[in-house]
């Protein structure tokens, strides 16, 4: 059998991707990274209001404040979540909710397609740039013909410059299939100022791309051969 090379330590190992001591670190770290806040220390609950039964999830107003100058100023101020100690966040399930206050003690989140646009929702609202920004990185690498065009207009409602410009790219490689789309007629009708932002950079990639071509076939002294300019 073939001895690997352990990718944390570089140490020998027959069998997975790292050694078995790496391993067992590894997996205590995300066994720190994961846990449940302790309730004992907490002085805030907060709750997804959206969910039928909230489920509370402690946590310590000094972090919150820390990590968001919006959770700061409402827990400062004399508003009812300081007075009461409760926050209700409305339009979030109990899932991104926990998520998004646990990025906040760990600065750790594993995406899926789903809990990245609800994260970087609650990152535009909470004005946490930092995983705003992971999120539209996220968010772009997964960008496909198939999801472009909502991708597109989720970004516009939470002004993700990254993922509108990467949409915006991908749709304007395909304008040609572009108006078969439900999306185009919906999109058309409700926020059509959108439409002209897609047409305009169409029209602006095609404008580039003339200016390249003509660039690049101009020669300022023209055909040597036929201006009779000889070089030894």
């Amino acid at each position: 059998m073939n001895m690997r090379r352990c990718i944390s330590c570089e140490g020998g190992y027959d069998a997975g991707t790292c050694c078995k001591q790496c391993h067992e670190d590894l997996k205590a770290k995300v066994a720190f990274l994961t846990m449940s806040q302790p309730a004992f220390f907490s002085d805030v609950i907060l709750f997804a209001s959206s969910d039928e039964n909230p489920i509370p999830i402690p946590a310590q107003k000094a972090v919150l404040g820390d990590r968001s100058p919006v959770l700061r100023a409402m827990l400062e101020n004399e508003m009812e979540e300081s007075l009461s100690g409760t926050i209700k966040v409305g339009d979030v399930s109990y899932d991104a909710l926990r998520a998004f206050i646990n990025y906040l003690y760990t600065a750790e989140v594993c995406f899926d397609q789903q809990l990245a646009c609800d994260l970087l929702v609650m990152a535009d609202k909470y004005q946490v740039p930092h995983l705003k920004d992971l999120c539209q990185k996220f968010l772009v690498a997964n960008l496909n013909w198939e999801n472009a065009f909502m991708t597109y207009t989720f970004a516009h409602q939470h002004d993700a410059r990254q993922i509108i410009d990467a949409a915006l790219a991908l749709i304007t490689n395909k304008m040609d299939k572009l108006s078969a789309r439900k999306e185009y007629e919906e999109l058309k009708e409700r926020d059509p100022r959108l439409i002209f932002e897609i047409y305009e950079a169409y029209f602006s990639k095609q404008a580039n791309t003339t200016k390249n071509v003509i660039n690049s076939n101009f020669n300022p002294f023209g055909n040597p051969a036929r201006i009779g300019v000889r070089f030894p």
